[in-house]
């Protein structure tokens, strides 16, 4: 062994009791550098080998933060600066809601570091070798033994007080272990040619894959389910019903939930005393009014309801809206008319929700009252 360098001493340990008193006393008599290998981790091992905190966890840390910082920055740049755009009366920059993809990041590029660090760093991958691979004494503490091994670069050092301590501690094995070639001469490899072909290998067999599964596999049979799903798309023709029509209406006599069915169909007399105008005349009600009016009703009627048609006589000309007779009905007798059609004028049902008709009757009366205005209107 004398063409060997010594890593370490190490001892065997028969018991977890054993293997604490070791890692303690090794601890006060001023060692650094030294380890223990148990084959599960045993309580109270971290205080008896004064051990300090990982330095892997500041790499975590300054990475996650950089990660959080970056979201936020991005996120700011193309919400506030490149593309405004305003979302429900939301600040360009509002932060709660990027709340949830900062954490993600934080999160994603801190665990990424960690593991790229114990990789390339901690563990100098793609180099995998270790003086104690292969060992006697590895064998041992990963089955039902427990080891300790000081090693020779400690300033303590002294192979015979090594020995001597660990025969104090009554250690049932004592062996040295010496450097592998592999890992004197080793240097970091990640960019020699054959990792570098190794990396270039995964990508393109990774990226083929890829391409595969989501442009031919989906599209094969079984796989395609999502795609060729048994549905009914819209205005699709249907092979189960007898018309062959896929859109169907609703089953007669079912009601939406909030909304009452209109119940006065052919009797719009009965429906002038019976309904009463839900929407109170406000700023907002009569703006929506108007906006619906000038949409539907002022080709036929004019915007002022006169019933001077913009249509130009390609279609006959209705009753103004402020003949005696129409503003003598009630709102109720003017929605079974937007609601049921009469004569040429088709229902608006379809059209305008039942707030909309109400809106759009408030904004008659206000055009009647402003066509007839009294005396007192004008003062």
């Amino acid at each position: 062994m004398s063409d060997k360098i010594l890593y370490g001493y190490s001892a065997i340990f028969d018991k977890p009791d054993d293997i604490i008193k070791a890692a303690k006393t090794v601890a006060e008599h001023g060692y650094k550098k030294y380890d223990v290998n148990t084959p599960y981790p045993i309580h109270g091992m971290n205080n008896a080998m004064k051990l300090k905190p990982s330095k892997l966890g500041y790499i975590s840390l300054i990475v996650g933060l950089s990660g959080a910082l970056a979201a936020i920055l991005t996120m700011w740049w193309m919400s506030a600066v490149d593309y405004p755009i305003v979302y429900g009366g939301k600040p360009f920059f509002s932060f709660p809601a990027y709340i949830p993809v900062v954490f993600e990041v934080t999160v994603l590029s801190a665990s990424i570091a960690t593991v790229l660090a114990m990789l390339f760093i901690f563990f100098k991958f793609p180099n995998n070798s270790h003086p104690l691979q292969g060992t006697e004494y590895l064998k041992k503490v990963s089955s039902d033994k427990y080891g300790i091994i000081i090693l020779a670069d400690d300033e303590k050092y002294n192979e015979n007080e090594v020995k001597n301590l660990f025969q104090s501690l009554n250690a049932s094995e004592l062996e040295p272990i010496y450097w592998d070639n592999d890992e004197i001469n080793h240097k970091h490899k990640i960019f020699e040619p054959k990792f570098i072909l190794f990396l270039v290998v995964v990508a393109i067999l990774n990226s083929g894959a890829v391409y595969f599964v989501y442009n031919k596999l989906l599209f094969m049979v079984p796989f395609n389910w999502m795609m060729e799903q048994e549905r009914q798309n819209v205005q699709q023709k249907s092979l189960i019903f007898s018309d062959g029509f896929g859109m169907r209406t609703p089953v007669e006599g079912t009601i939406a939930r909030g909304h009452l069915p209109y119940q006065f169909y052919g009797k719009p007399d009965l429906a002038g005393e019976k309904l009463i105008n839900p929407i109170p005349v406000s700023k907002s009600s009569l703006k929506l009014g108007q906006e619906k009016y000038d949409t539907y009703c002022s080709p036929c009627h004019d915007y002022h309801g006169t019933g001077q048609s913009r249509l130009n006589g390609q279609f006959p000309n209705p009753p103004s809206l402020h003949s005696e007779k129409l503003r003598s009905w009630s709102d109720g007798r003017i929605f079974a008319v937007i609601t049921e059609g009469q004569n040429v004028m088709p229902s608006y049902s379809t059209q305008l929700t039942e707030d909309e008709r109400w809106a759009v009757i408030n904004y008659i009366r206000v055009l009647q009252r402003a066509m007839n205005a009294k005396e007192s209107d004008i003062k």
